[in-house]
């Protein structure tokens, strides 16, 4: 016993002179207390709207700095009797406190509780992160002796009431102050303080402005402790926490869907950095609140909404992720994937545009079946003979799986990805309904592209980041536009999509000025779309469930057709009113001799397979059909289910132009060319 007494004092005195040194070392190397005020967590982001205006700073905010002086009596006492009562008796660390936990511990036979003091939650916050490791804890008690043994206990109350964090990107009790109570927290009350006090413990669980109930509870149990160690008295503690006046929060409900989808992109944007940012977005903050308002009004009860608006250039004006922020933050605009229904008629209809199809054209509306599948129309008629324009107008489905399957399911995948469509497409016969899920900003990019006459456009919401300072970090440069589609193609959609709202499902979109735009809607109404542009502004709608069940009357005529035109008449009301280019012009590959083609510049036009491969410029495949009515005046044959072929059309370019664009070897001479080599195969 006697040697064990004496090694255990040996060993005890090793010890002690160790931890003193170390603590000594801490201390001599610590920063003065003048740079420890400057020292400040986390990075300042504040994001502006297009017009310069501030709409939401992110990261942490700090106050003014309150001298000890300056901080209410009630505020320390507050904080102390809830976060370590024996503030002033121990040295950086509490032993009592500490045995205390070891025995509940013990006792309860559960996991020690935390016991950091004050000076241990300074230094944390400071010089460490929060991971809960022993060598972690270790270093923070060596930190909290050395801050203790350099600073006076009202110089660590002064840091530490001016650096935790409070919830809300709030550093400090003047910023959690005016966070919450929109005043100084020179002048904070017995039940505002307690408030505070309480936050330091779960910032997120007792925010006043997430549950006001929990914050006035955690801040009676704060009272409670503040009576129980003689910081105030019995009557001075009977007060009502709940009739503390809180401050009205600032509506960011919706901008946070813009800015979940922007933050992200300055980790590829920038280089690593720390220092506070300003970021410029491109977001509208009058059209922001146009679009938030149309959905809260239009979307049907228990279901949700979003919506994307794009100017001609692919700038994000407005973006909503859901109808409410604070209930669900998954942003349905830009990571929700959803079947479009009849809205994916587009790409059909561009495929068979392209084909040699005009909106004035004849099918025929009538049941049909392709590989066993029998597409039916809403209402289940049919309408016989028709033109292409009025099967849009009235989306039939009939019409547009004949389209499918004459131009090829493979052909309207490959638009498609061409217009930016960018999760997974099948390509069985029921494509062409919009069975593949999509996401809303790809569809709303796809219109765009359109109404930018086949050109494409890139969505974006950051224009330039600077420093406070000015200094410009990075500013977009507009991507290399690249021709989609030819002008007759995105002229004759134009016509088909307009017509769509002037006299089809679309009638609910209407504006009193040109719009054009596509409804869509899917099997038991369990998602109504709404797409289209107008005076340069794109902008797509969805609406539905979550749990995708079905939603009672919803069609893409109905209520996202309405939402768009109420957020569109706000969008557009100082833009001048525009008409759509909707008169087909020939293209020369139809009325020249092929080498008058060579005189167009071959670049302008490519397109990108199903594979993503890109395709070379080519002229029309063997299977164009008549795309204009014979010149002679005889009758042209109606297209639609068992199409009678018309003519090939001449081909679009020469044997020799489509050798030398595409790089490829002279075939010897009455050698057949294997399709798909240098676009495609021309006719004999």
């Amino acid at each position: 016993m006697k040697r064990l007494f004496l090694w255990g004092g040996f060993l005890a005195l090793l010890g002690a002179i160790a931890l003193g040194t170390a603590v000594y070392f801490a201390a001599s190397n610590l920063p003065s207390f003048s740079e420890l005020k400057d020292i400040k967590a986390g990075q300042t982001i504040v994001l502006r709207a297009r017009d310069g205006s501030e709409i939401v700073a992110m990261g942490p905010s700090y106050g003014e700095w309150l001298r000890s002086d300056e901080i209410p009596q009630v505020m320390k006492d507050a904080m102390v009797s809830v976060e370590d009562r024996r503030y002033y008796s121990h040295f950086g660390i509490d032993p009592l406190g500490l045995a205390r936990a070891m025995w509940v511990s013990w006792r309860d036979d559960e996991r020690a509780r935390a016991t950091s003091t004050i000076t241990q939650q300074l230094a944390r916050n400071i010089f460490l992160n929060s991971n809960r490791t022993f060598d972690r804890k270790a270093r923070e008690a060596v930190l909290a002796m050395a801050l203790e043994w350099k600073f006076s206990k009202e110089q660590i109350l002064e840091l530490y009431l001016n650096k935790v964090y409070f919830g809300g990107g709030a550093y400090g009790i003047d910023s959690a102050s005016r966070n919450f109570f929109s005043h100084s927290a020179r002048d904070l009350s017995l039940g505002e303080a307690a408030i505070i006090a309480g936050l330091v413990k779960a910032p997120s669980r007792y925010s006043p402005t997430a549950d006001v109930q929990a914050a006035v509870t955690r801040a009676n149990v704060v009272i409670a402790q503040m009576k129980k160690y003689g910081a105030i008295s019995p009557d001075e503690a009977d007060v009502d926490v709940s009739a503390v006046k809180l401050a009205p929060q600032q509506a960011q409900n919706s901008v946070r869907y813009f800015t979940d989808w922007v933050l992200p992109q300055l980790d590829l944007l920038l280089p690593e950095t720390d220092e506070p940012l300003e970021v410029w977005t491109t977001l509208d903050v009058g059209m922001q609140k146009a679009a938030t308002d149309a959905i809260r009004a239009n979307t049907p009860k228990g279901a949700q909404g979003a919506l994307v608006s794009l100017d001609r250039d692919g700038a994000v004006l407005a973006l909503i992720g859901g109808t409410d922020y604070v209930a669900t933050n998954y942003n349905r605009a830009t990571n929700a994937v959803r079947q479009p229904g009849s809205a994916w008629k587009l790409f059909v209809y561009l495929s068979a545009l392209e084909a040699g199809y005009t909106p004035d054209d004849k099918v025929v509306d009538e049941p049909v079946t392709i590989d066993g599948w029998s597409p039916r129309n809403s209402g289940g008629s049919y309408a016989g003979e028709i033109d292409v324009r009025s099967a849009f107008a009235y989306s039939k489905n009939t019409v547009a799986a004949q389209l499918g399957n004459e131009v090829g399911f493979g052909t309207v995948a490959a638009m498609a990805r061409r217009f930016g469509i960018s999760t997974p497409i099948n390509t069985n016969p029921s494509m062409v309904l919009g069975t593949s899920d999509v996401r809303l900003i790809d569809m709303t990019r796809a219109f765009g592209e359109v109404s930018a006459r086949g050109r494409s456009i890139e969505p974006y919401g950051i224009a330039k980041v600077t420093t406070v300072d000015g200094d410009v970090l990075y500013s977009r440069e507009a991507p290399r536009s690249q021709q989609l589609v030819p002008d007759y193609v995105a002229a004759g959609i134009t016509d088909l999509l307009q017509s769509a709202v002037s006299v089809g499902t679309g009638r609910a979109a209407q504006i009193g000025r040109p719009v054009a735009g596509k409804t869509g809607t899917t099997s038991s109404n369990k998602d109504g779309w709404f797409l289209g542009f107008s005076s340069g502004i794109t902008t797509g709608v969805w609406m539905g469930r979550d749990d995708a069940k079905a939603v009672g009357g919803l069609s893409g005529g109905t209520a996202p057709a309405r939402a768009f035109a109420s957020y569109m008449k706000v969008a557009v009301k100082d833009r001048p009113v525009e008409k759509f280019e909707t008169d087909l012009k020939l293209p020369d590959w139809q009325l020249e001799p092929d080498d008058e083609f060579l005189f167009g510049d071959p670049g302008d036009y490519y397109y990108v397979d199903e594979d993503g491969n890109l395709i070379e410029p080519s002229g029309p495949q063997e299977s164009r059909t008549q795309p204009f009515p014979p010149e002679d005046g005889s009758p042209q044959v109606p297209r639609g289910a068992g199409l009678v072929p018309a003519s090939p059309a001449p081909p679009a370019a020469s044997q020799d132009f489509l050798e030398r664009a595409t790089g490829s070897r002279a075939q010897p001479s009455g050698s057949p060319r294997p399709a798909g080599q240098g676009g495609a195969q021309t006719s004999p």
